[in-house]
């Protein structure tokens, strides 16, 4: 029987080899591919995979990052800390300049986010420089839509995705073949777990954004979670920021990413929280409660 010790830091490294597989099908598949990077954990496991792919090249793809403008300080500074490690080239949009044209509209109340604001960006974006496959840190134990897509999953020319389209994935074969205006996003961690995602991190020695780790933050408590507290946020009268003990357990808009307590300051703790946790990682989405097909919903609508 294996034991919590036994499961940290051991990665199956024929994920890595099928990672790595993946990337190297779009670079030969598809003309203008793009790495879709929101500063978080897969995205940068992404990164990591796309180096080990091309080596001793660059990474022959940009890094696209959809900014809400209410992210992490922590995220950006990191983003940018990465890029400039790297030499990958950076494509920042931001979902402020949608709401400025008039084609996104600012939500309103108590669990007003950006979030979904992100979907018209993006489009714009693939539509801006031809985007013809987007690359993207989702995995099949993430949530229940999440589990639908194929690892190369059609998006139609209006950046819909249909899950009656999706085309059979039979051994390696991974079929790129689009009309025109379609475009493919492309999962190549679609296989691994957040487990998986842990122990490759500790094996890679790859740094990540501090709020990943413990650390002291005002938060506040909405709907039995820990928010940490902003001016992004609508609170109410008795939402009183205090400081508490929190991580992060995955990264999105300030708006609809909640923290969890705890003292985990190094990664082998931080796989002994995620084996002993009673919630899933994206239980702390509130993004993803707003209704049982929350995110099914937006990935029809050309949702990340």
């Amino acid at each position: 029987m294996q034991t919590i010790q036994d499961k940290i830091g051991h990665f199956p490294r024929q994920l890595e080899d099928e990672s790595i597989y993946i990337l190297r099908e779009v670079a030969a598949q598809f003309e203008r591919p793009a790495l879709l990077f929101s500063g978080g954990k897969d995205s940068i496991t992404l990164v990591r995979l796309a180096q080990k792919a091309f080596f001793p090249g660059k990474i022959p793809f940009p890094l696209v990052h959809i900014d809400t403008g209410h992210n992490f300080p922590e995220t950006i500074e990191f983003r940018d800390w990465l890029a400039k490690e790297t030499g990958a080239e950076l494509i920042v949009r931001y979902v402020q300049d949608s709401i400025n044209q008039g084609k996104a509209t600012e939500e309103s109340g108590k669990y007003a986010s950006r979030n979904v604001l992100q979907t018209v960006t993006l489009l714009d974006t693939i539509e801006e420089f031809k985007f013809d496959a987007c690359i993207g840190g989702a995995r099949r134990d993430e949530e229940k839509a999440r589990a639908k897509e194929r690892i190369f999953s059609v998006r139609d020319d209006f950046g819909q995705w249909d899950a009656k389209r999706q085309r059979p994935e039979l051994f390696d074969m991974l079929n790129g073949r689009i009309a025109v205006g379609e475009n493919v996003r492309v999962f190549p961690i679609s296989n691994w777990t957040e487990l998986d995602v842990w122990n490759y991190i500790k094996e890679e020695k790859m740094e990540i954004p501090s709020i990943y780790y413990s650390h002291q933050r005002q938060v506040i408590e909405r709907d039995g979670m820990l928010w940490a507290d902003s001016e992004y946020l609508n609170k109410e009268a008795d939402e009183i920021p205090f400081e508490a003990t929190v991580r992060f357990r995955t990264v999105g808009d300030m708006t609809c990413t909640a923290a969890v307590a705890s003292d985990a300051i190094d990664i082998d703790v931080i796989i002994e929280e995620i084996l002993s946790a009673e919630i899933s990682e994206r239980g702390a989405r509130i993004d993803d409660k707003r209704s049982e097909a929350a995110m099914e919903k937006r990935k029809q609508q050309g949702y990340f």
